[in-house]
């Protein structure tokens, strides 16, 4: 008989099975471990046998999981099945596998009976199959769209906006990850000091078209959100004119690169709306650039504000190429780049004006194009209601709005952690803050990360969302579970900036949320800035 040629013998069964057979009591002490465990762990069964138990030989990630959802599991229903759990190897490296775990009584007490298995190859086919099936997804939602277009094109052009500006967010967003390591760079090389004349040239135009690039994607968004009713509004009481100047400053490179004349007038006495400073700055310096791009060199440009009843009137007229009568009503059309205008569009999407129009329309505002024709100037009026003056008076008692710079903040955090996937973004945003004496790690995955901090100890975490295995919220929820944790600055970086992304990151322990392409500046005054993690002591 076959047994009689094979004899069974127990013992060595047990040994030498082909997954890591574990017995341990309810705390998880082991009681008896195989060979085949040990061999996998890096550790002889007398070092673990009555000394170790299983949870200790987790990564961090694995002790988290255990704590917050192994346990109850087990609790409740006496067994798990499939677990995927990394244990940490006795040389520190992190071994994928999989356990399936089944409780027993025991006399007075209960035994817990683990089978272990390696799931190395079950995690890369794992990931392999997530992403044909994201590839898979991806090419359905294309064939998706592109039948819905082809039906939209008989429907209501209210369903061909929606559709239209889905798109665009989704574009924008995606264009966004890639500006992430470029800008990185950028920074990098700013900080390099370059002697070389042509270095310096090449250096300059990649800022430019950085820029440029940049705010086309930020046009883009911003056309989506207020199309879809996204865009939320930070008012407070807003000088006028102040904000004239920003707008002034903002766009100056461009009118003196044109050798323009501008004519400033600002209102004869201070004039104050119920405004977002931000959007009303994005709104003046829109129709200022435009004035500049589309107005040949040498040009004249008249930028001035005045009182007209209970509005305030913002006009921006210039000598340019100026608009035909029967164009007038198609300015603010979103993609609309009228002829000869495609000849001096440099480079813009034909989103300014409709952009500018959505962002007044949001101010309860209006803004109206004219023209004597073409070659004879334009002219664009703003106007926003005024704030009454008893208001106005009440309001002058707080700080200026105006007045938004804040004191230097002295340098606090200097450990900073880089979780993202994206190699070249994490290597190049690690080496700026290098340069800049930020002891920086990095990892591209939330396991590595976890199971680095105890030791790291980092002051900042700046974590991407999108990452394999766990995502970035879940990452930061586990970060906050440890003391190490608790205080740090947690910062979020995405290429998602829509309003439930930001609430997402709050509601996940983030303390900043910041968009990809991430501005260096803006983000080393962050890190060094500072501040305490919400509920943190």
């Amino acid at each position: 008989m076959e047994q009689d040629r094979f004899p069974l013998d127990g013992d060595r069964l047990y040994d030498q099975a082909a997954c890591g057979l574990v017995l341990a009591d309810g705390d998880g002490k082991i009681l008896r471990c195989n060979t085949t465990f040990c061999g996998w762990v890096g550790f002889p069964a007398a070092e673990l046998v009555g000394k170790r138990r299983i949870q200790d030989l987790f990564t961090m990630g694995g002790k988290v999981f255990h704590q917050t959802h192994l346990l109850p599991l087990l609790q409740m229903q006496g067994s798990v099945a499939e677990v995927q759990i990394d244990i940490r190897h006795a040389d520190g490296t992190a071994l994928p596998t999989l356990i399936n775990i089944f409780r027993r009584k025991h006399g007075a007490g209960i035994i817990d009976e683990l089978a272990v298995l390696i799931a190395t190859d079950r995690r890369s086919y794992e990931r392999e199959l997530v992403a044909a099936r994201r590839n898979a997804e991806a090419s359905l939602q294309a064939l998706t769209d592109t039948q819905e277009a082809l039906q939209a094109a008989n429907a209501e052009l209210a369903s061909a906006d929606r559709k239209k500006d889905e798109f665009l967010a989704t574009l924008a967003h995606e264009l966004r990850n890639p500006l992430a390591p470029m800008q990185n760079v950028l920074e990098i090389l700013k900080l390099k000091a370059i002697d070389d004349p042509q270095l310096i040239w090449a250096r300059e135009v990649f800022e430019r078209q950085m820029q440029q690039m940049s705010h086309l994607v930020d046009d883009l968004m911003d056309v989506s959100r207020i199309t879809q009713g996204r865009v939320e509004l930070r008012r407070e009481k807003v000088d006028i004119g102040l904000v004239m100047l920003r707008a002034i400053e903002a766009s100056k490179a461009l009118i003196l690169a044109s050798g323009h004349a501008l004519q400033f007038t600002p209102p004869a006495h201070s004039l104050h709306v119920d405004a977002d400073p931000t959007r009303l700055t994005q709104i003046l310096t829109n129709l200022l650039n435009n004035a500049a791009k589309y107005t040949p060199d040498g040009g004249t440009i008249w930028f001035d504000a005045a009182q007209e009843g209970g509005q305030v009137a913002v006009r921006v007229r210039d000598t340019g190429i100026g608009i035909a009568a029967r164009h007038l009503g198609e300015v603010f059309t979103m993609f609309s780049q009228l002829t000869p205008a495609l000849e001096r569009a440099q480079g813009g999407l034909g989103i300014g004006l409709a952009l500018v129009k959505g962002l007044v329309a949001l101010h309860g505002g209006t803004i109206d194009a004219s023209s004597n024709g073409v070659g004879q100037g334009s002219e664009f009026v703003l106007r926003l209601p005024l704030i009454a003056p008893d208001r106005a008076a009440g309001a002058d008692a707080d700080t200026d709005p105006g007045d938004t710079d804040a004191p230097a903040p002295a340098v606090g955090a200097r450990r900073v952690l880089v979780v993202d996937d994206n190699k070249d973004g994490a290597d190049m945003l690690c080496m700026a803050l290098t340069m800049l004496d930020f002891k920086v790690a990095q990892y591209y995955d939330g396991a590595s990360a976890l199971a680095a901090g105890p030791a790291f100890l980092p002051d900042v975490v700046i974590l991407d969302i999108g990452l394999p295995g766990m995502d970035g919220y879940t990452v930061a929820r586990a970060i906050r579970a440890q003391p190490w944790g608790r205080s740090a600055l947690l910062i979020a970086a995405t290429g998602w900036g829509q309003q439930r992304d930001k609430d997402a990151a709050l509601a996940a322990g983030f303390d900043v949320h910041l968009v990809k392409p991430l501005d260096f500046k803006d983000l080393a005054g962050v890190i060094r800035a500072g501040r305490a993690a919400p509920g943190a002591a």
